[in-house]
């Protein structure tokens, strides 16, 4: 499937692959897709929507019930659609440019719904800062971002939900988090609530670098060290999503699937294999912490993200051209 920035479409979401090389900015970067979704074996709707087209590759999970979540997921995702980025392929998006389509997204779903439902969000976007490519990281709720690299799983969005709190507290273990009866309770999402602003990341490119992009459908059924072997052991991007979508079935599928994967290869010069250094005061404080597996990982406001700014390890996504909100079909095409 050929990249194509698009309205979101109607039809059913399906699984898809695709690669392409960088945007004209940075011509030797290479990415490489997969992605896909799936109502899951308990609900009767999928309320997940996605978009997997250079350079935003984002999943948004919807909450609300009686298609109030198919709506606000939609609408995020269709908002990021939006950004000039996908129709010129340049990597020139912003924090503070992404937040802006955040509020009009958060608003909208409000006005749509009447402030009774919401929807996380969470992904990459593939941006450029004086000739080097970098992942910005974008999160609110309890979907997830992760990122593969030399053989290391490490979670890059830190969720906001009542559990991470807890854990970030000391109170309760993440071993105990993962079964906590209220592990779904979002503290941050799009379209209700009071909290409504998106934790960033800046993480420069590195060679070799595999996103991984989900709904808590996912790691909701699969602990890292699963999902770790999964994304090591299958080198092909889209059968590595469908790999961890037939994982997640398995485990008990009690919630809508989505994912992406994308793969970065041919990074120019290996520009991303150090962290670039902060300046200090660039970060501020924020409620959630960082996870302490991330060494250095700052969250942000976004008007502070630069490279400059940046500290951590990366990620890379890829260019696949799906936009689809509140799909009615799994991953394989059934209803």
């Amino acid at each position: 499937m050929t990249t194509q920035p698009s309205p979101v479409p109607s039809a059913a979401a399906t699984a898809g692959a695709a690669s392409s090389g960088a945007g004209s900015s940075a011509p030797s970067l290479r990415l490489n897709c997969g992605y896909g979704t799936d109502r899951g074996l308990r609900r009767e709707m999928n309320e997940d929507s996605y978009i997997a087209a250079d350079p935003v590759f984002a999943v948004a999970d919807g909450m609300g019930g009686h298609e109030a979540g198919e709506i606000a997921s939609g609408i995020c995702v269709r908002t990021l659609a939006g950004i000039p980025q996908l129709a010129t392929g340049e990597r020139d998006a912003t924090a503070a440019g992404l937040q802006q389509y955040l509020v009009q997204a958060d608003a909208d779903i409000r006005e749509a719904t009447g402030s009774r439902a919401g929807t996380t969000l969470t992904g990459v976007v593939v941006v450029e800062q004086r000739g080097v490519p970098y992942w910005l990281v974008m999160n609110i709720g309890d979907s997830r971002t992760y990122r593969l690299s030399q053989g290391t799983l490490s979670q890059v969005s830190v969720d906001h939900s009542e559990v991470q709190e807890l854990v970030d507290a000391g109170e309760i273990t993440k071993a105990e988090a993962a079964v906590h009866p209220r592990r779904h309770v979002v503290t941050r999402a799009l379209g209700t609530g009071d909290e409504t602003e998106a934790d960033y990341w800046l993480l420069p490119v590195e060679e070799g670098d595999r996103m991984l992009v989900c709904s808590d459908g996912l790691n909701g059924e699969l602990n890292d060290e699963q999902i770790a072997g999964i994304l090591a052991g299958e080198p092909d991007p889209q059968a590595a999503v469908d790999q961890l979508i037939q994982a997640a079935l398995r485990s008990g599928g009690r919630d809508n699937v989505t994912c992406i994967v994308v793969d970065a290869s041919n990074v120019a010069g290996d520009g991303g294999a150090h962290t670039a250094p902060r300046t200090p005061g660039e970060a501020e404080d924020e409620n959630t912490l960082p996870r302490p597996e991330l060494v250095d990982t700052d969250v942000l406001p976004a008007e502070d993200i630069t490279a400059e700014s940046a500290a951590t390890e990366v990620l890379d996504v890829d260019p696949d051209g799906a936009v689809a909100d509140a799909p009615d079909r799994d991953s394989h095409g059934k209803r």
